[in-house]
């Protein structure tokens, strides 16, 4: 449990990352980097360390810290796209919007009854924090792999969120939750293929031209 909050504390830190940055490289090493620390929090967000729990932290781990980012840094080389070019709005006003985000979860989270049982831990506003992050990126933002990762920082929150529910969650839905995300990273990674080929600049305002 010591090491919890200082976790949590920095996967906020990497929101603001994703948020602040304008290389997509850099974006796509901060979603990693929170995916990791997403899968080790399993181990101390529990008391009893299982099998069923280390299964859960080796797929995280191992599909968030790695098997995404290899796929979107892959797209990313294929589509020789470096930064984000004119989002709607810009970096300085996303970080003002992800503080304004951040602060209004930890107030937000304290009304629900989760915070009766953990009201030492950061997992409830740290999850709503994050996905509000993610819901900024796939907003405000031009470029199909930016969305992607914000889709994916999306679900971090949701997966953080559903740490707390570890015990009463069954283990197949917890897979099928990984295996949803796995088909959005794909089905959003053939998008970026066919824009890529199609046009010079990956910006999803392209969706609208391309034909079957």
């Amino acid at each position: 449990m010591v090491l919890l909050d200082p976790l949590l504390i920095l996967a906020l830190a990497l929101n603001f990352v994703a948020l602040g940055v304008g290389r997509t490289r850099a974006i796509v090493n901060a979603v990693a980097l929170q995916g990791i620390i997403l899968g080790i929090l399993a181990l101390f967000v529990h008391e009893h360390i299982d099998l069923r729990t280390i299964v859960l932290v080796l797929v995280t781990v191992g599909l968030k810290g790695f098997g995404f980012p290899a796929l979107l840094a892959h797209a990313m080389r294929e589509a020789q796209q470096e930064h984000e070019v004119k989002p709607l709005i810009d970096n300085m006003t996303s970080l003002l919007l992800g503080a304004v985000g951040t602060a209004l979860a930890m107030v937000f989270s304290s009304t629900l009854p989760l915070a009766d049982q953990h009201t030492h831990l950061l997992v409830v506003p740290a999850s709503l924090a994050t996905v509000w992050t993610g819901l900024l990126l796939l907003t405000t933002r031009k470029r199909a792999i930016t969305q992607v990762l914000g889709y994916l920082l999306l679900e971090n929150g949701i997966f953080l969120f559903g740490l707390l529910l570890l015990e009463a969650m069954p283990f197949l839905v917890e897979i099928g939750v990984l295996l949803d995300l796995f088909t959005g990273v794909f089905v959003m990674g053939i998008i970026i293929h066919h824009i890529s080929r199609e046009f010079p600049s990956i910006s999803t305002d392209h969706l609208t031209k391309l034909k079957d």
